[in-house]
């Protein structure tokens, strides 16, 4: 595979380097956005690291492969990163992909720190070589669960596309609001065009709709023909996933992106570190950064104490995971034994239900913590 290096330094200009994979999806139909803010912070904190003195004197590298959401894809890259010697993989925000890489790094015994992917199940049987900052799947989907509930709804509606991060997003939701009185009623966006989910929408009397669909397409459209059918007037549309999240969806949409609560995994206030992180990211991006920026911050963050406590072998890296206590962006990070979960886990990252103020559409606004 000949994916071009990043300009932040794939190359391998110094021998004495020590070398990080980055997986990240940088072309469609991944979530270029997403990929971009990842990047921003595992570069800055790469920046950051050799700026004080790297791993024991060596510079810290980052080795780019762009995985435009492919898993085959994803697991070729970590084939060749493998092959060309880096101590680590780190990153991926798709989660479909992350797992593909996930499979692969355990089958050779490459230790990978997952930035940003939620499923659940990254890999088929527990793994000492994986390990994952952002929040389960189940986790942060049952705090959303909690927060429709708290607000009132019990008829919630899925407008679902074909993937096993939908279908185990619809079954934690299922599971978790059946024995508290909710119903999810499941709908078919392979067989149903935005203004017949209207129809639909009507039909079930359902008072919530969230979508568990691919950005900025089907969801965009989803949430137009919505918004400007007079029957909807009064329903909530959610994004769990945090489609919302990055300026695109605000750029897109306009104020009918607005009030749509979706799931982020920041603290209601920075630390110190936080907030100095924010600053260099925004003049990085020359945006707001999103949670998947500072996401990829902790992962440099994290492998970076992992390497200059243990070294850079392999296997060194991998036993490592139980003894992590680093200080993140958003608090402290640790990894655990989960139940349930195959890799180990930061239990938990600040999980927070947001939306965008439609007062204000850049400004937003907190509504549920968890």
């Amino acid at each position: 595979m000949n994916t071009p290096p990043s300009p932040a330094g794939a190359l391998r200009t110094d021998e004495t380097a020590v070398q990080i994979g980055a997986l990240v999806p940088l072309t469609r139909p991944g979530w270029v956005e997403a990929g971009r803010h990842l990047l921003a912070g595992l570069e800055l904190a790469v920046r950051d690291v050799n700026d004080a003195g790297g791993i024991d004197g060596r510079p810290l590298e980052l080795v780019v492969r762009d995985t435009a959401a492919d898993p085959k894809r994803a697991a070729a890259a970590v084939d060749e990163l493998a092959r060309l010697g880096v101590a680590a993989v780190a990153g991926e925000y798709h989660s479909v992909v992350a797992r593909a890489a996930a499979v692969r790094a355990d089958a050779l015994g490459l230790p990978f720190l997952c930035s940003s992917a939620v499923l659940d199940a990254l890999t088929e049987q527990p793994t000492e070589w994986v390990a994952r900052l952002a929040p389960a799947q189940s986790h942060g989907w049952r705090i959303y669960a909690d927060f429709l509930l708290g607000a009132g709804h019990t008829r919630i509606a899925v407008a679902a596309d074909a993937s096993v991060y939908w279908a185990s997003g619809a079954r934690i939701l299922r599971d978790h609001l059946a024995p508290r009185g909710g119903t999810v009623i499941e709908l078919d966006m392979r067989a149903l065009a935005p203004t017949a989910l209207c129809d639909e929408l009507v039909g079930h009397r359902a008072t919530a709709l969230l979508l568990l669909v691919g950005h900025p397409e089907p969801a965009v459209s989803i949430v137009r023909s919505v918004r400007h059918d007079q029957r909807l007037a009064e329903i909530m549309i959610g994004a769990p996933a945090g489609q919302p999240e990055l300026a695109e969806w605000a750029a897109l949409l306009g104020v009918d992106g607005a009030a749509i609560p979706f799931l982020r995994y920041l603290p209601e206030r920075l630390g110190p570190l936080g907030a100095r992180v924010e600053t260099a990211l925004r003049e990085r991006l020359a945006d707001a950064p999103s949670f998947v920026a500072f996401e990829g911050y902790d992962t440099i963050t994290v492998l970076a104490d992992v390497l200059r406590s243990h070294g850079a072998d392999r296997a060194g890296v991998a036993e490592s995971w139980p003894r992590v206590a680093v200080e993140g962006t958003r608090g402290q990070i640790q990894f655990t034994r989960t139940p349930g979960i195959s890799v180990w886990q930061w239990a938990w990252t600040p999980v927070q239900v947001v939306d965008r103020d439609p007062a204000e559409p850049d400004r937003f606004r907190v509504l549920h913590s968890g």
